[in-house]
């Protein structure tokens, strides 16, 4: 073989070898499997005139507070009075504060000074 026909033969099997990957590529048309996350469940929205509040006092000692579903729907400061004990504590919730419900929001508010202490009461949505 001389030197033109080994060149040849060198660049014919250059060129072959690409056709023949090419020809050996699986022809299958199935779907690639693709990674799925599982689906991401949300908390269910909470609603305060529809639901109404739930109340939470810190440092409590048997006080309760209600704030009713009409009271946010009607959106007009309101002073609430709670007992517990001896003594009672009164808070009052804005007319913003109800904004902030109505929109879902929690609100945060202080007592008044009862037996020397107060407490910070937070309002949400049920």
């Amino acid at each position: 073989m001389d030197r033109k026909q080994f060149i040849k033969s060198t660049i014919g099997a250059l060129v072959a070898i690409p056709v023949v990957s090419l020809l050996s590529c699986s022809s299958d048309d199935s779907p690639v499997p693709v990674a799925t996350t599982p689906p991401v469940s949300t908390p269910p929205q909470r609603d305060c005139i529809a639901n109404g509040t739930l109340t939470s006092i810190a440092s409590n000692h048997g006080h309760s507070l209600i704030v009713s579903a009409a009271d946010v729907q009607s959106g007009v400061q309101k002073n609430y009075s709670f007992t517990g004990g001896t003594h009672n504590h009164n808070v009052t919730v804005s007319a913003a504060n109800f904004t902030s419900l109505s929109n879902g929001n929690s609100v945060l508010v202080s007592s008044t000074t009862g037996d020397g202490h107060t407490h910070s009461v937070t309002i949400s949505c049920a």
